[in-house]
């Protein structure tokens, strides 16, 4: 009988992590000490969550930074940093009073005046941000807890931008680091939420450390999704950079860490079977998994090279590695997702099981493809992306595509995909990455969906019609209208090809029993206050 090396690492891990955990991870690794939580959340590398969009950026900001209003449970916008706010009887004027307690790690009070220019600097970058500048005539400081927005014409959407949980939250930071420009990082970690940022045990590339912040007042409401009191319960959380999973779950068995966030799908079973582990679903909607297209850079700029590669994508074979338990995850169509309320059918005739390879080569000669190299940016300490990187590949150069995969970390693939440059100057082609089901029902907010050429999201898709349609949304005021809206833009967005989805999955993160408390929420950000441990 032959075993596989993936089972001898299931074997491995499931007879004792003691054995299979390397001495250079026990150097690293001293088992948690009761008051600290250890975490394997990802490569930090960008800590500027209005520079990036990456989910390990934005964990970091949910951490240090708060915001003026969060979406609870239930996705409504709760008032945050917020204590009292109203509006005019015209619907065009908003005031804001921060409630009391507001302070900076550096000592510090929260005031108007930093509100202000973060809502400036976001405003430069974020869908949401974008529109509410472009509504807005005025935003200004009224005194040191006090500011108004005035709009030129009524938005009744502004609590919801303001509080918005995709593409990049509105979080506040002090006015002198909003004052840079949304191009530039900000690295001074002095954030005024429930953590403070451990400059001193700061170790990049290895791990982080985040201390409880003794003088934030949380809300006195019970914790919900991102809003209500942020409670934090332990004493220190480090976050440690474990890229290769298999050992990162070794460490969680062995005890030395306490969480994992993305665990190998095809070792869910040996977790399961560990009395000391839990599997626990925290993101509820789940993730879609796309291609992300350069629309930049040849073949790509090629409207017919982009439907190829709708037309080349088996979504049930990605799935066997991006999930492949099948009671996780399913295949998507729309690019409302599955679970939104604007999910629909419309132009989705593309789609066939199996995919269609040869469709896909006769649009690929149709687009003029002449051999040029195609880089995949793929992310080596992300299993399940690095697979579908793999295969992915492989699927193109089946159809004569001359595909070349370029391994690095997420932190390292996070930089590179600003490079708007051809391949040779070190750009790229395609990368693959993820989207919260529900945040796929905001087209307004989440940048996913931004078809406005430079000015967009990585990849820098350009179409006028569909552009025109999406600012649109925010103006719609009934269910159905909006339906009628997204059965539209969809229709637009599949002939142009935006994106290219791989599948859906529901992925679960592992942590020991001994950790509680872990907050769900319907996005992929992931809230640190609130856990224990026994």
């Amino acid at each position: 009988m032959t075993i596989s090396r993936r089972e001898m690492i299931k074997i491995g891990v499931a007879a004792g992590a003691a054995m299979s955990l390397p001495s250079v991870l026990r150097a690293q690794t001293a088992p948690t000490a009761a008051g600290t939580v250890r975490m394997v959340m990802g490569d930090l590398q960008v800590f500027d969550p209005i520079f990036t969009t990456s989910d390990i950026t934005i964990n970091h900001a949910l951490a240090i930074y708060d915001t003026l209003f969060s979406l609870d449970s239930s996705l409504l916008a709760q008032p945050q940093m917020v204590g009292k706010w109203g509006v005019s009887d015209d619907k065009k004027t908003y005031t804001f009073e921060l409630r009391d307690g507001l302070g900076w790690a550096d000592g510090t009070p929260v005031t108007a005046a930093d509100c202000v220019a973060s809502i400036r600097r976001w405003g430069q970058v974020d869908p949401s941000g974008q529109l509410v500048m472009e509504r807005a005539a005025d935003i200004s400081r009224k005194d040191d807890k006090t500011f108004t927005i005035a709009l030129k014409e009524p938005l009744g959407l502004l609590i919801d931008l303001l509080g918005t949980a995709s593409g990049r939250p509105l979080f506040i930071m002090r006015e002198r680091d909003a004052n840079l420009p949304a191009t530039e990082q900000v690295t001074t970690n002095i954030g005024s939420g429930p953590f403070k940022f451990n400059e001193d045990l700061a170790k990049p590339g290895s791990s982080f450390a985040y201390d409880r912040n003794q003088q934030y007042v949380p809300r006195k409401e019970p914790a919900s999704g991102y809003a209500g009191g942020k409670v934090v319960k332990v004493d220190r959380v480090i976050w440690d950079n474990i890229a290769d999973q298999q050992t990162a779950l070794a460490a969680l068995q062995a005890g030395e860490i306490d969480f994992l966030q993305t665990p190998p799908a095809d070792l869910f079973s040996v977790i399961e079977n560990d009395p000391n582990l839990q599997l626990e679903v925290l993101s509820k909607t789940g993730d879609n998994y796309y291609i992300r297209i350069n629309f930049l850079q040849k073949p790509f700029d090629d409207v017919k090279a982009r439907q190829a590669l709708l037309h080349l994508i088996d979504q049930e074979a990605f799935l066997q590695v991006l999930s492949p338990d099948p009671k996780y995850g399913r295949s998507v169509t729309s690019i409302f997702g599955t679970g939104t309320a604007y999910s629909n059918e419309e132009n989705t005739g593309w789609y066939k099981k199996g995919g269609d390879p040869e469709k896909a080569k006769q649009l690929f000669k149709e687009a003029g493809y002449a051999g040029e190299k195609v880089v995949l940016l793929d992310p080596t300490d992300w299993h399940e992306g690095d697979n579908a990187s793999q295969l992915l590949a492989a699927a193109l150069q089946k159809v004569g595509v001359n595909a070349e995969l370029a391994p690095m970390t997420w932190g390292e693939l996070s930089s590179r995909r600003t490079n708007k440059g051809p391949v040779e100057n070190g750009g790229w082609n395609i990368f693959i990455s993820s989207q919260s089901d529900y945040s796929l029902g905001n087209p307004i907010g989440a940048s996913f969906f931004l078809a406005n050429g430079d000015n967009a999201w990585y990849g820098w898709p350009k179409s006028d019609e569909f552009e025109s349609l999406r600012i649109k949304w925010a103006d719609v005021e009934t269910l159905e209208e909006r339906r009628a809206l997204a059965r539209h833009m969809q229709r637009v967005w599949w002939d142009f090809v935006g994106t290219v989805f791989l599948g859906q999955s529901v992925s679960p993160t592992a942590h020991r029993k001994t950790l509680s408390g872990l907050i769900a929420t319907e996005g992929s950000y992931r809230p640190v206050w609130n856990m224990q441990k026994a």
